[in-house]
């Protein structure tokens, strides 16, 4: 993962995550955890032996950990108002999780997991997605504090905070490391779903 950078009002520049893991990926059975979340509880869930993740297992998986770890994330997380703000929080052969903020305004682009299947959750406040599936019509659905939700690897959207409060979520994908691909708009994702191919770097802006 390339460190993110924010400029201040002094021309200087200082990392928007504390934690910058490395972008290879851990050998299986092991997994590389954020600090601030390196517990036995989160080791449990992130089940390392699990060389790839359904849709409905990344789903229980940001649900569990955004209901149950919710004091260490509150820790963890952090407000920018002047452009988003990120955290990977683990890292396995199979999984990769993150912890994004969003303040009000704040949103992706439009954009696919490169062939990977993801969820998110909600920790507090509350985003809008839009979303397509290939040859499919473009939906809208906001999502709410406590909410989850699992997709294939066939979804292409846009995730932005349309409310006047912040607002952060949990986010898997697997497999991991995979490169995200952009659009100018949902309507030019392609009708053939996008390849599985391995990548070494992923760019953390578009969860």
């Amino acid at each position: 993962m390339t460190a993110v950078r924010q400029h201040d009002s002094t021309g200087s520049t200082a990392q928007v995550s504390e934690y910058t893991p490395t972008d290879s990926v851990p050998e299986i059975g092991t997994a590389e955890v954020h600090p601030g979340l390196d517990n036995r509880l989160l080791r449990d869930l992130l089940h390392p032996d699990r060389p790839l993740w359904t849709p409905r297992e990344l789903r229980d998986l940001t649900g569990q950990v955004a209901s149950e770890l919710t004091g260490p994330l509150l820790d963890v997380v952090r407000i920018d108002e002047q452009q988003r703000w990120w955290a990977r929080l683990a890292l396995t052969a199979g999984v990769e999780l993150w912890l994004l903020s969003w303040a009000p305004g704040q949103g992706t682009e439009p954009h696919d997991h490169g062939g990977a299947s993801g969820s998110f959750s909600v920790l507090f406040g509350a985003l809008r997605e839009d979303y397509r599936y290939s040859s499919g019509p473009v939906r809208t659905v906001d999502h709410e504090v406590g909410s989850s939700i699992g997709f294939g690897s066939g979804r292409a959207h846009r995730v932005h905070n349309v409310s006047s409060v912040n607002s952060a979520s949990v986010h898997a994908y697997s497999p991991p490391l995979l490169p995200v691909h952009y659009y100018a708009d949902l309507a030019d994702v392609p009708p053939v779903r996008p390849q599985r191919a391995a990548s070494t770097s992923r760019a953390g802006r578009d969860r």
